[in-house]
């Protein structure tokens, strides 16, 4: 295997600056269902290590100012599936409770006529989300935000 990267290769945690650890470690965990998994609460180094049956998910590093600028090259956006439609509406309702912003009004198709679809929203920092099914969201009759783009790439 020379010249390749391993053919195991795939995603692994993701790290997120935030403002606020405590804030954020609860927001993540109560919108995602995530777990801790580690943290570190001295003044100059406060992390969190979010998870899901012991796999390490997600990072949060308190260590930013501000509001997370859409404008500058980097993350764009990350992204989360879930199995079903209902999975996503539960995730709406709840994100609505918690007075979480949204790019478009509900469930939204990725795509004029797609299958696939979801909730488009940022987090307390302004940190674009996303969570997502495969299908079923052409059943809702839902148009989509962007006819000539996909919904996630312009939000």
């Amino acid at each position: 295997m020379s010249g390749t990267i391993s053919s195991t290769l795939q995603t692994g945690h993701v790290g997120l600056n935030v403002t606020d650890l405590a804030r954020s470690t609860a927001f993540y965990r109560r919108v995602l269902g995530l777990e801790p998994i580690g943290e570190g609460a001295d003044d100059e180094h406060r992390f969190a290590f979010l998870g899901r049956d012991g796999r390490l998910v997600l990072t949060l590093w308190q260590q930013s100012e501000g509001s997370f600028p859409t404008g500058a090259p980097g993350l764009h956006h990350l992204s989360f599936q879930v199995e079903s439609l209902d999975e996503v509406l539960a995730a709406e309702a709840l994100l609505r409770e918690l007075g979480a912003s949204f790019a478009h009004d509900g469930v939204v198709p990725h795509r004029e006529g797609a299958a696939s679809g979801g909730i488009f929203f940022t987090d307390p920092d302004g940190i674009r989300l996303e969570i997502y099914t495969p299908a079923g969201v052409d059943a809702t009759g839902a148009e989509a935000p962007t006819g000539s783009a996909p919904t996630c790439g312009f939000f």
